[in-house]
C-alpha cells in the first residue's frame, strides 16, 4: 500500500498572515437571487479546525459555500477568503480550497482514480502528481483497493467518500464539505464522520462542514455557525453555544395547561430560568454548575410541584446539546 498522506508539492500559506488570524470572515453578507432574499445580514469567522455551518434544509449553507468559492457574487456585505475577496480572485481562492458537492451526480462510467486525478489537474497538479495525489488520496478514504472500479458500481457511501478524495487530493488549505452524509445508512455515516475527524487530528486539514444535523456537528467540530432566517442566529465553540451553564434540570409535570401555566410562573418567581416543552420544563442551572446548584434547582422544583399539587412524573437532569442552542434561537 502506498504512503497515503497527500505530498504537498507547492508552498502552502494558512492564510493568517492576510486574514487577522482567520480563513474566512463575512461580515453583514446579503445575496438575493433575484428578489428572493437567501441571506441578510450573515456574519462569522472561520478559523483553524473542524468549522460547523448548521441550519435547517433551505437555510442558504449551499449560497454561503459558492460565496466563498467565488460562484457568486454578494448583494452587500464584506466577505474575505484565505484575505482575498473570492468574487474577484475566484481562480487564486479556488486554487487553494477543496471543496465536496452535496449532490451525487458522477460520470458513472469513470473510474474513481481517473476522476480524482482529473479534478487535481483542474487545480493545477501536474499529471503525474495528480495521478500519485488521486491514489494517495483514495488511499486514505478508505478507497484504494476499489480506486479502479467505475463509480456507477459504487455504493452512496464509496461515491461519498471519493468526493472527499477529489476535495483533499491537491492540499488545499481548507475544505469545503457539503452534507457529505447525505445518503449514507448509519453505518457509513460513521465511517464518514471519522475519516473527517481523522483528516483533521491526523493530516493538520482545516474543515468546513455543512450539515442540517445537529448531532454530527457537535460530534466533529470544534467551532459552529448558525444559519437561519437568512441571518447568523449563534456562532462560537460548542461549550460557548451552550453557555457555562451548561447543565439543565428536566421534569415530566403531570398537569394541564393552566395548572402548568401557574407552575411555570412560580418558578421564574423564584429567579430560575424555566422553558416549557410540552409537559416537560427544562431549568437552566446556576453557571458554577455545581451539585449544590443542582439539588437547589431540584428542591425548588419539588417545592413549587407540591404547593401546586402536581405529580412529576419523570425527573433527570443532562447537558446543554447543540440541539437546545438551535431550538432557543429559533424561538
Amino acid at each position: 500500500m502506498p504512503d497515503p498522506t497527500p505530498t504537498a508539492q507547492r508552498p502552502r500559506t494558512n492564510g493568517t498572515d492576510e486574514s487577522g488570524g482567520s480563513l474566512v470572515r463575512a461580515e453583514s453578507l446579503v445575496k438575493r437571487y433575484g428578489s428572493v432574499p437567501v441571506l441578510d445580514d450573515v456574519t462569522f469567522t472561520i478559523s483553524e479546525g473542524i468549522t460547523g455551518l448548521l441550519g435547517a434544509n433551505g437555510a442558504g449553507k449551499t449560497t454561503v459555500l459558492g460565496l466563498i468559492l467565488g460562484l457568486h457574487r454578494p448583494n452587500g456585505g464584506r466577505l474575505e477568503v484565505l484575505g482575498r475577496d473570492p468574487w474577484h480572485a475566484g481562480p487564486e481562492v479556488r486554487a487553494r480550497v477543496g471543496y465536496a458537492p452535496e449532490h451525487h451526480t458522477l460520470p458513472p462510467d469513470l473510474r474513481a482514480a481517473e476522476f480524482v486525478r482529473h479534478v487535481a489537474e483542474l487545480h493545477g497538479i501536474p499529471p503525474e502528481d495528480a495521478k500519485t495525489r488521486s491514489s494517495d488520496a483514495l488511499w486514505l478514504v478508505e478507497l484504494g483497493e476499489e480506486r479502479f472500479r467505475p463509480m456507477g458500481t459504487m455504493s452512496t457511501g464509496q461515491r461519498q467518500r471519493v468526493k472527499l478524495a477529489q476535495a483533499i487530493a491537491h492540499d488545499p488549505e481548507f475544505v469545503l464539505l457539503d452534507e457529505p452524509t447525505d445518503g449514507l445508512d448509519p453505518t457509513q455515516r460513521e465511517v464518514m464522520l471519522e475519516l473527517i475527524r481523522s483528516l483533521h487530528r491526523d493530516f493538520g486539514m482545516n474543515i468546513v462542514l455543512s450539515s442540517h444535523l445537529i448531532d454530527e456537528v457537535e460530534r466533529v467540530c470544534d467551532r459552529v455557525v448558525i444559519i437561519g432566517g437568512g441571518r447568523t442566529m449563534a456562532e462560537g465553540t460548542v461549550a460557548e453555544l451552550r453557555g457555562t451553564a451548561a447543565e439543565t434540570v428536566t421534569a415530566e409535570i403531570d398537569a394541564d395547561a393552566d395548572r402548568m401555566a401557574a407552575l411555570v410562573a412560580a418558578l421564574r418567581a423564584s429567579g430560575l430560568t424555566v422553558r416549557v416543552d410540552g409537559r416537560r420544563l427544562v431549568l437552566s442551572v446556576d453557571h458554577d454548575e455545581s451539585d449544590a446548584a443542582i439539588k437547589a434547582t431540584l428542591d425548588e422544583l419539588r417545592d413549587r410541584c407540591l404547593d401546586h399539587d402536581l405529580g412529576v412524573i419523570r425527573l433527570g437532569r443532562r447537558r446543554l446539546s447543540l440541539e437546545d442552542v438551535f431550538l432557543e434561537h429559533l424561538r
